[in-house]
This record gives C-alpha cells, sequence and structure tokens, in this order.
C-alpha cells in the first residue's frame, strides 16, 4: 500500500510540475513544418539547410536558452539573439527588430520564431548570422536532414 501511494504522489508531481527542457520537435516535423512556411529557396536556401540549422542551434528545443560572452542571450528554435532582434527586458541597448518580447520564442507556438526567422534571413541575405548553420551546415550535403521526411 505504502508503494502504491508513493507513486501515485511521484506520478501527480510529475504532471504538476511543468517542465523547463521544452519541447523537443521531430526532425521530420521541423521539415514539413518549414516546407509549408515557405522556407524552401528562401534566401536561395533549400529546406535541409533549415532544418540543420535548427539542429545545431537549439537542437530542436523550443525552449533553448544561451548566454553570450556579450552578454546578450539567444532564445528558441532559431536561438535568436535579444541585441538585435527581440527584447528580453535584461539586454543594454537591445534593436528588438522583430518587435517581439524574447520570451515569445520559448513557447511551443513558433509562429513568431518563423516571421523573425524569415527577416533575419532577408536582412542578411542568407544564414550566415547563425553560427550553428556555418560551422555545421555551409557547403555540406544536408541530405540527411530531411530524408524520409516527405
Amino acid at each position: 500500500m505504502k508503494v502504491l501511494l508513493f507513486l501515485g504522489i511521484c506520478f501527480l508531481a510529475a504532471v504538476a510540475v511543468p517542465s523547463t527542457e521544452g519541447r523537443r520537435m521531430e526532425r521530420c516535423e521541423m521539415a514539413r513544418m518549414f516546407k509549408k512556411a515557405g522556407f524552401d529557396n528562401l534566401v536561395g536556401r533549400k529546406v535541409p539547410d533549415w532544418v540543420c540549422l535548427v539542429q545545431h542551434e537549439s537542437s530542436y528545443n523550443t525552449r533553448a536558452v544561451n548566454v553570450n560572452s556579450n552578454k546578450s542571450r539567444d532564445y528558441g528554435l532559431f536561438q535568436i539573439n535579444s541585441k538585435y532582434w527581440c527584447d528580453d527586458g535584461k539586454t543594454q541597448g537591445s534593436k528588438n527588430a522583430c518587435r517581439t518580447k524574447c520570451n515569445k520564442f520559448l513557447d511551443d507556438n513558433i509562429d513568431d520564431d518563423i516571421r523573425c526567422a524569415k527577416k533575419i534571413a532577408q536582412e542578411a541575405k542568407g544564414l550566415t548570422p547563425w553560427v550553428g548553420w556555418n560551422k555545421h551546415c555551409k557547403g555540406k550535403d544536408l541530405s540527411q536532414y530531411v530524408r524520409g521526411c516527405f
């Protein structure tokens, strides 16, 4: 009886405590979402570029946050930076070019993330603002990032 009570309490605690890790999206889910959202051929890049970018920036985690050496932070799937693209209330002199709060990039609704990522790519005329893409994706065969997805 004590064991059942203990297991019941553990279950309730696990259900009641929100996850701080966030939702990890699946690779093919991302690929299909990017295709539907018009990422194919955006700034001359294909869906595999975007899936690779998100893999290496956030590991497909909607709630990823990283602090940079200049004290700015990167938020969400695309690791959108608080110095240039969003306002986190912590980064001095934020340009907030996407006109949104950074915490909006941490929920599971990625519509605003997509709008801002497109803006970043269009202004840069490519994916060079993302270190993960430059380091792991640029100039490589990325077909494995969408294999079996369509």
